[in-house]
């Protein structure tokens, strides 16, 4: 479809309003962000498990410095909130676009600073501030990129095709989980230990330079949301303010936005919340501390942590665009259920299978894990959380929901789960508590939902 024959009438599905390189190219932009952003954060966490708690803290006691070394990863997402409900905002008022560009921007050069830092032995405590200082900016940036990517797709795909097109997303973070993982893999087999731990630990941060330069210049290139361009309380680009929304609603005799006005997205907001503890807790706890744990509390060799989660990644390519086709075909509340309870009948058989330190049955058992309680979730949540809104402050509450849950559940998790398995010297129930908690919050929110499948997005009003 060419551009001038995607002109749509006010009534038309707005997603017509733009052609299909059009799409293509939010495709891309959106995969290149998630993609860059799952890196670093894959990159520091699996720098956390190996490294870190070497490099940069203390090492006087070392099952102290891996919590230490967690809690770093978690001050990132302390930072996101803050810097979700920034972009988010600013995404709402004055379009996705704009703050797409700032946020791989800021995300970007902040994880490769990373790679230039001096060390716990050349400068003492100031090494470890500077790491909290850059994880700071990360997350600040991070906060809302994923959310934006979702919500850019979910607004620009036809509506009985957004899962599978937003599955994109979902295949970004694998893609960035994937090419982070293989990079470790790579050092670890081209350098010794040692070297690794000198100097080779920073190539990879150095490295994400080039793909942060590459998606910031896909994005000069992006148009618009069609679906914030056809908001009737968007003149010129920018969204008018509440009361100017109420009075031009009130004039024109619209209903919708005027029943929206006077909600709250309470409803909304909670199974919001719920549907991403379930995935965020499951994704740290195996993402992060479960590769922490297969290494320093199994005691086996790193580079099977690491390769455990590059076979899981390859796994997912099928796992993500199948769990998205499938939220198409038969709702997001029907495969959200299905997904939680398969989940929790797994938890227990894979962490046996992970504890019995078997190489075979370590791989088995986290690539069934990781792929059933994290990334079936993540491709169902980027089309269902930008679905629960409304069109005036879909992009804020989205991200909102996703960071907060994400400090209490993938920033926290991982810190809870490394001191209390020392505390249970080593034992893996601990962890099993966690992912049947975060699994069953998942669960209660998908019982809870509307289906909101193929809803239309340019409905002021949430859908609860």
């Amino acid at each position: 479809m060419s551009d001038a024959q995607s002109v749509a009438t006010p009534h038309d599905d707005p997603t017509t309003k733009r052609s299909v390189r059009d799409l293509v190219r939010a495709a891309i932009s959106g995969w290149l962000g998630t993609a860059l952003e799952f890196m670093d954060y894959q990159l520091y966490s699996l720098a956390a498990a190996l490294v870190f708690a070497e490099l940069f803290f203390s090492d006087e006691d070392p099952a102290m410095a891996v919590v230490a070394a967690m809690a770093t990863y978690g001050v990132g997402y302390v930072a996101r909130p803050l810097g979700a409900f920034f972009f988010a905002r600013l995404g709402d008022k004055k379009g996705r676009t704009k703050v797409l560009f700032y946020t791989i921007l800021l995300m970007g050069l902040a994880t490769t600073l990373i790679g230039v830092l001096p060390t716990y032995s050349q400068v003492g405590l100031l090494a470890p501030i500077l790491l909290v200082l850059l994880r700071i900016a990360q997350g600040f940036g991070a906060g809302a990129e994923i959310s934006g990517a979702g919500v850019m797709l979910a607004e620009y795909a036809p509506a009985k095709r957004r899962g599978i097109i937003a599955s994109l997303v979902a295949l970004g973070t694998n893609c960035g989980t994937l090419l982070a993982s293989a990079i470790w893999a790579i050092l670890l087999v081209a350098f010794n230990e040692q070297e690794v731990i000198d100097w080779a630990w920073r190539i990879p941060f150095i490295g994400s330079a080039v793909i942060m330069l590459f998606a910031v210049w896909v994005r000069f290139n992006l148009k618009e949301s069609p679906v914030f361009e056809e908001r009737d309380d968007v003149v010129d680009g920018q969204a008018l303010s509440r009361d100017e929304t109420i009075k031009l609603a009130t004039e024109t005799g619209d209903i919708r936005t005027l029943e929206a006005m006077n909600r709250k997205p309470v409803k909304a907001f909670v199974i919001a919340l719920l549907l991403r503890f379930g995935q965020a807790g499951n994704s740290g706890m195996i993402q992060t501390y479960l590769i922490s744990y297969i290494t320093v509390v199994l005691l086996l060799d790193r580079s099977i942590g690491v390769n455990a989660v590059i076979v899981s990644s390859l796994v997912a390519f099928i796992t993500v665009p199948l769990s998205g086709w499938l939220g198409d075909r038969f709702g997001r509340k029907r495969m959200y259920t299905i997904w939680a309870i398969v989940a929790l009948i797994v938890i227990v058989p894979t962490m046996l299978m992970i504890a019995s330190k078997d190489t075979v049955q370590v791989f088995v058992g986290y690539v069934v894990l990781h792929n059933l309680a994290v990334m079936s979730f993540a491709s169902l949540e980027n089309l269902t959380l930008p679905e629960l809104f409304g069109a005036r402050n879909r992009y804020t509450y989205t991200a909102m929901a996703r960071e907060i849950a994400a400090i209490a559940a993938t920033g926290a998790g991982p810190v809870i789960a490394a001191a209390w398995v020392s505390a249970v010297t080593g034992s893996f129930v601990p962890i099993v508590v966690m992912l049947v908690f975060f699994t069953l919050c998942a669960l209660v929110a998908a019982i809870w939902m509307p289906e909101v499948a193929g809803r239309d997005l340019t409905d002021p009003r949430d859908a609860i």
